[in-house]
């Protein structure tokens, strides 16, 4: 009998942020049999694989594929590592696996963009920012879409499973590559700062230090600020003691949360300390702290859509690339921003005719 993969069902278990126990009461199986499975002691026969295929929503064959390495936790920019229970970073970490499975068949398939993302590490974020924008030819205009711009240069952006929303969002890299995963179930302004402050880690944070503390996270929220709201721009459009009315009719010009914009003028000396508070008072009497009403659309990725449609004139639909990957659709849909039709069923060719070459024109 083909040896079960214990790597895979321990990163399936994670994924669903279950513990042995969790899992026990889920399937029936004992956890001195489940912690068997996993140390490689013991083999489930067919019952049990099946149990535990329904349980962690994973087909069979996902458990008898290739080994697969972790992402280690130091390997991330978890927001607030310590603050973060054990079982949320495990159960992104195993997400973020699970977009990295998928990012390692795209590479196979497709040329995308090579990165260019410049690692400063000694530089202080303001200017690391400006040098990003100097760099990918953005002058001080406002940036249209941040997921497509980071895409456009290397960057490979992945959504972050719905079951992982206590994780704000995580950049990494495989290789060379640089990957950010996103939480897409916050407003449309949210999504593109946190995808701004994963460019800043992986600019200011990359081997050179680890990506985590107060300390780098802040660095990376100055870095996004000055990215989104650059600092002549700003100053061009007469913010001085901005009133939270002139704050709502500029956010829309960044495409930036009222609050970002507020404590970015607070930075900028452009409000005082008490013009900064009575600001933040008065928007969170409005509802900007935990929303924003009103707010923009949220961004989704260029290059998974241009993938998605590739591989339909190759006759290869998500079902095929779900299979490749020994993973049910569902859970593919998961990490690509939901693109994927939920009533796709079946499938053609397993594997394209030919390999794709992808390019991106930017916004």
């Amino acid at each position: 009998m083909e040896a079960l993969t214990t790597s895979r069902l321990v990163l399936a278990r994670r994924r669903r942020g279950m513990s042995l126990v969790k899992l026990h009461e889920a399937t029936g199986i004992s956890v001195r049999s489940l912690s068997a499975y996993e140390n490689g002691h013991q083999q489930p026969g067919d019952e049990n694989l099946r149990l535990l295929s329904r349980a962690l929503g994973f087909p069979v064959s996902f458990f008898f594929a290739a080994e697969i390495d972790e992402i280690p936790v130091e390997a991330i920019s978890f927001r607030a590592l310590s603050k973060t229970p054990a079982y949320h970073r495990d159960a992104a970490r195993s997400a973020g696996r699970i977009a990295v499975l998928l990012n390692d068949w795209i590479n196979e398939h497709f040329r995308l963009p090579d990165p260019d993302v410049p690692h400063l590490p000694k530089t202080d974020p303001d200017t690391a920012a400006e040098m990003v924008r100097a760099r990918w030819g953005l002058g001080q205009a406002p940036i249209p879409n941040m997921i497509h711009l980071l895409e456009a240069h290397g960057v490979r952006v992945y959504s972050l499973a719905a079951e992982c929303a206590a994780v704000d969002a995580f950049s990494t890299y495989r290789g060379d590559c640089p990957l950010v995963v996103l939480n897409v179930g916050k407003s449309g302004e949210r999504i593109r700062f946190d995808s701004a402050h994963e460019l800043g880690h992986l600019v200011l944070h990359s081997e050179h230090r680890e990506p985590h503390g107060p300390d780098a996270e802040q660095e990376a929220n100055r870095f996004a600020a000055a990215l989104l709201m650059p600092r002549d721009d700003v100053m061009a459009q007469r913010l001085h003691a901005a009133t939270i009315d002139h704050i709502l009719a500029r956010k829309v010009r960044w495409r930036v949360a009222a609050m970002a914009l507020a404590h970015r003028l607070h930075e900028l000396d452009l409000l005082t300390d008490w013009g900064y508070r009575s600001a933040c008072v008065n928007l969170s009497r409005q509802g900007y702290r935990s929303s924003e009403p009103n707010g923009i659309p949220r961004e989704t990725s260029q290059v998974l859509a241009k993938i998605f449609q590739a591989m339909r004139s190759e006759g290869v639909t998500p079902n095929d690339i779900a299979r490749d990957l020994d993973l049910h659709v569902a859970e593919l849909n998961k990490h690509v921003f939901t693109l994927i039709p939920t009533a796709i069923e079946g499938g053609m060719s397993r594997t394209p005719r030919r390999r794709p070459a992808l390019t991106l024109i930017e916004d």
